[in-house]
This record gives structure tokens, C-alpha cells and sequence, in this order.
């Protein structure tokens, strides 16, 4: 039960930037970094997507990258290197890593949808 509410606690003390550090800085977000726009994922491919399905998501998936790429220019431009602490540090690399991870998901996820459409067009006799 200990163990729980440690783990409750460390989880809660994280998402509200109450984690100290050892310079005794928290793991927050420098403020001017704060004001950058991380985009949402576009919505899922529909499992039967079509062709056309495809190419309408590739310019979603584009559209996508090309946001995460501002959020991360954002996320460098908004902070001075000599004013920030170990948890400013530390929180622009999780900030920065989630992008990547978010940009790597979706890029899987389109990869899927088109090994999937092409299997189905083999099977078919189209492709």
C-alpha cells in the first residue's frame, strides 16, 4: 500500500512540476516554453481505407510532422541555455522525446494502413 501511494504521489508531484532536483530546481517547463502549441495527432486511418483515404491521410500525416517540427523549434527558441535549471532541462527533453515518440506512432500507424491496403489489392488481383 506504501508503495502505492509513493507512486501516486511521485505521479502527481510530476504533473505538477513539484519534483525537486538536486540544484533544487522542479521539473518544469521553462515559461516562454510553456506558450508552444504540441499539436494533436491526426485522426486514425480507417482500417479499409481506400486509396484516396490514404492520400487525404499522407496530407494529414505531413501537415502533422510539419507542426511537431515548429513545436520543437519553439520549445529551443523559448529557452536560454545559461538561465535554465537541471529540471527545465530535464522537462524540455521529455517535452522534446513525447514529440518525437507521438511523430514515430503516427508515422507507424500510416505505414500500417498502407501495408494493409496493398495486401488487400494483391489478394484482389489490382495490384
Amino acid at each position: 500500500m506504501k508503495r502505492i501511494l509513493t507512486t501516486a504521489l511521485v505521479a502527481t508531484l510530476m504533473s505538477t512540476g513539484a519534483l525537486a532536483q538536486e540544484d533544487g530546481s522542479e521539473i518544469i517547463l521553462p515559461l516562454e516554453a510553456q506558450t508552444c502549441d504540441l499539436p494533436a495527432a491526426p485522426s486514425r486511418i480507417p482500417d479499409d481505407a481506400t486509396y484516396d483515404d490514404l492520400v487525404a491521410a499522407k496530407g494529414r500525416v505531413t501537415e502533422f510532422q510539419q507542426s511537431l517540427t515548429s513545436y520543437r523549434e519553439c520549445l529551443d527558441a523559448a529557452t536560454d541555455p545559461e538561465m535554465l535549471t537541471e529540471g527545465n532541462q530535464i522537462a524540455l527533453n521529455q517535452a522534446h522525446n513525447y514529440s518525437v515518440e507521438m511523430e514515430e506512432r503516427v508515422a507507424e500507424q500510416f505505414n500500417v494502413a498502407v501495408r494493409a491496403y496493398k495486401a488487400r489489392q494483391e489478394e484482389s488481383g489490382d495490384g
